[in-house]
């Protein structure tokens, strides 16, 4: 199982999902109303290292974590 975590404003309980691949991961993301608007304005980190292919690979175990964008004052 990989946990996937929503950081930030997107107000999402961490989920548990068994998926192999951020490319199949953001098909499963993408069905969720909520999310769908998320995910092309996202960081996306795995164990804490960002990424930027959905070509990565992912173990059970691994934590990915959705990083919104956001403004400092």
């Amino acid at each position: 199982m990989v946990k996937v975590e929503f950081l930030g404003p997107i107000g999402k309980a961490d989920m548990e999902l068994e998926v192999s691949s951020l490319k199949e991961l953001k098909e499963v993301l993408k069905k969720d109303q909520e999310l769908s608007g998320w995910l092309e304005d996202c960081a996306v980190a795995v164990n804490d290292t960002i990424v930027n292919s959905l070509e990565v690979a992912l173990r059970s175990g691994d934590r990915v974590s959705l990083l919104p964008p956001v403004c400092g004052g």
